[in-house]
């Protein structure tokens, strides 16, 4: 037997229908994940800008200095008919798509790596502190003698 799926027949159920989707939707948009691809987004537009004058402002003339060009469009191009293949496209493209990794990875990737493994040190530092303060109150409760289960402790 075939499900049929109700359309809603009044306004009411319209209206149900609305807030069930604007709940679902403010929950999507509100969780960690949405907003952090919609600020990555944001902040990846933002970057192209870098990126651009990286390459137009500082790789190319130095590619342009090495080889004489600032890229590769004319190796190896041919004309097919009218048009002109240029497969050194391809080459500047890659190019520039490495220079550009190394960049944002010495630049951005390394420094983060370096301030999360740092973050990362205080955080061990700060939980083995605590360890050492239940460790320290049980020695004490045990030392002193007194029943553990009928102690209350600052933690």
């Amino acid at each position: 037997m075939k499900k049929v799926t109700r359309i809603p027949d009044t306004v009411a159920d319209t209206a149900e229908t609305a807030k069930g989707f604007l709940a679902g939707f403010k929950e999507f948009v509100s969780r960690g994940n949405a907003m952090e691809l919609a600020v990555g987004v944001v902040i990846g537009a933002a970057f192209s800008g870098v990126v651009n004058a990286i390459t137009d402002k500082f790789i190319n003339p130095l590619v342009a200095g090495l080889v004489g060009e600032p890229n590769f469009d004319d190796v190896l191009a041919f004309k097919l008919g009218s048009a002109v293949v240029q497969p050194g496209a391809i080459i500047t493209a890659f190019v520039n798509f490495l220079l550009v990794a190394l960049a944002v990875y010495l630049l951005i990737v390394i420094p983060m790596n370096k301030l999360h493994r740092k973050n990362e040190e205080d955080q061990e530092d700060d939980d083995q502190d605590e360890q050492l303060v239940v460790l320290t109150e049980i020695r004490d409760i045990l030392k002193n003698g007194e029943d553990p289960h009928t102690v209350t402790t600052s933690h």
